[in-house]
């Protein structure tokens, strides 16, 4: 059984710099099984995708996130990160992992996804 679990601040200041971890457990990152996404939603929004890497480290990012973030991974920890950098009240939202077999660009309906973590909510707020 593959889980995941997004880990790191719940409180960002403005302008700063989002981090977050997802650890994945029951599947090997590297192994090529899965791609790697975060999705995130929005107070009284719905779901938006933000981007995805593969396991051999590439990347594919939302156009309307793509100057802001990057994902990569440790393979020695079995992670995935995000980084959301120059943050503002608007990215306020409850952060998503997810793993998928097939590699899913802009689609954020749960059904495509083989694998979701909890999600996290993260509050942009001075």
């Amino acid at each position: 059984q593959v889980q995941l679990q997004e880990s790191g601040p719940g409180l960002v200041k403005p302008s700063q710099t989002l981090s977050l971890t997802c650890t994945v457990s029951g599947a090997s990152i590297p192994t090529g099984l899965y791609y790697w996404a975060w999705i995130r939603q929005p107070p009284g929004k719905g779901p938006e995708w933000m981007g995805v890497i593969s396991s051999s480290g590439s990347t594919y990012y939302s156009p309307a996130l793509k100057i802001r973030t990057s994902i990569a991974r440790d393979t020695s920890k079995n992670q995935f990160t995000l980084q959301l950098l120059s943050v503002t009240p608007e990215d306020t939202a409850v952060y998503y992992c997810a793993a998928s077999k097939r590699l899913i660009i802009g689609a954020t309906a749960e059904h495509l996804y083989d694998y979701w973590g909890q999600g996290m909510q993260v509050t942009v707020s001075s």
